[in-house]
């Protein structure tokens, strides 16, 4: 039976051997080298007096974790060198429990306006409907955020980059503005995943994740995450016991499993992508092509001096409307249309910017969103030729 482990806290690992041991020892689980998948709810104690004081416990309840979900959530605080995660059972969930867990009746909360629909649906739903005052802000605003903060403002919402626009914020400028006034920041990290980038690094208290997206990487899971530091994190855990929420057993040994390859899949991801948009760019029929590591997309200096890398999703702008953009949608093979991301397939959809109120993103033609996955990028390439030979009629 095996004693050794990794030891994945040891800094001098490359983040490919960190994914590939986790902070897991093997000889816990008789040398097995992947946890157990705990099913159950009860936990059982041998003594009335260890009951009555099982808060002391390293599990009382499944709500409150698992064996398996605790590996899960030590090699996610691992990766954003957060104090503590905690497991929800979606992405959008992880952007609703520390709203939830930082915002009361009367407070201010700011959100950057190139977010997440889904995010700004809850934030103009639920949010307002609790009292909550939501506003929203360029995502190039920076330091002058400070302009924007008042006495009651308690949240600062950051997205980068931008949901399908790709924006690229200032994330250390915006934190410290918001921290100056009191307030605590939240980010989504799934573009980047903390290969990419690390949150926590830049100022920001909690890191938002949809482990559906790459970490998964299968399209077979749902599951998100909030990496907190520790001065949020008591408070962010009290709320989702609060919430009654955790990750599913088997959804998080899946998790787990993709995190393994979870670097090697982001490689060849981010080579395709920038491939095909470097193609997309140079075709007469594409009016733009917005990808954050293309020197020609404006925030690029931004995004190399904050970021280690790109992910796989990325837009282009159409030369054409909304007619043209499906034909060239339907024409497609080898890209699917459907929505998510982070899977091994690639997908392309229709991108609607009609929720914005500042970012409003292109002037003319049809914003096209695409997933690039894992398959050759020549196929790729072939596909998408088909789509604009399909909207110039041939």
């Amino acid at each position: 039976m095996s004693t050794r482990s990794a030891q994945p806290g040891n800094t001098r690992l490359g983040v490919n051997t960190q994914l590939a041991h986790g902070p897991f020892d093997p000889s816990t689980q008789h040398g097995f080298v992947n946890p157990a998948v705990v099913h159950g709810s009860t936990v059982l104690f041998p003594t009335a007096k260890e009951l009555k004081n099982r808060a002391k416990a390293p599990f009382s309840y499944a709500l409150s974790g698992t064996p398996t979900t605790k590996v899960l959530e030590d090699a996610l605080s691992e990766l954003e060198g957060a104090a503590g995660t905690i497991l929800v059972p979606s992405g959008l969930a992880a952007v609703t429990v520390p709203l939830l867990a930082f915002l009361s009746a009367g407070d201010h909360c700011l959100v950057v306006d190139s977010v997440y629909f889904p995010t700004r649906r809850f934030c103009d739903g639920t949010l307002r409907r609790m009292g909550v005052d939501v506003e929203y802000y360029d995502p190039h605003i920076g330091a002058d955020i400070a302009g924007l903060m008042r006495p009651e403002t308690k949240v600062v919402f950051l997205e980068a980059p931008g949901s399908n626009t790709f924006e690229i914020m200032d994330v250390a400028a915006v934190c410290e503005a918001a921290h100056a006034g009191g307030a605590v920041t939240m980010l989504d990290n799934t573009w980047a995943t903390p290969l990419f980038f690390r949150p926590l690094e830049h100022g920001v208290d909690l890191s938002i994740h949809a482990l559906t997206k790459y970490p998964g990487g299968h399209s077979d899971l749902m599951m998100g995450s909030v990496s907190a530091n520790a001065a949020t994190l008591a408070q962010l855990r009290d709320t989702q016991m609060q919430l009654g929420v955790n990750g599913a057993p088997d959804d998080t040994y899946l998790v787990l499993r993709g995190l393994k390859t979870m670097g090697v899949r982001l490689d060849r991801h981010q080579a395709s992508a920038l491939a095909l948009a470097q193609w997309l760019e140079s075709r007469d029929d594409v009016l733009e092509v917005l990808h954050p590591a293309l020197p020609s997309f404006p925030d690029h200096a931004l995004w190399q001096r904050q970021f280690s890398g790109a992910s796989g999703l990325f837009g282009f702008v159409l030369d054409g409307d909304a007619d043209a953009a499906e034909r060239f949608l339907d024409a497609l093979r080898v890209f699917g249309l459907g929505y998510s991301w982070g899977g091994h397939e690639s997908l392309a959809v229709p991108a609607s910017l009609g929720d914005r109120t500042i970012a409003k993103g292109p002037a003319a033609g049809s914003l096209i969103r695409l997933q690039i996955g894992l398959e050759d990028v020549a196929d790729l390439q072939a596909d998408m030729e088909a789509g604009f030979a399909a909207v110039h009629g041939r």
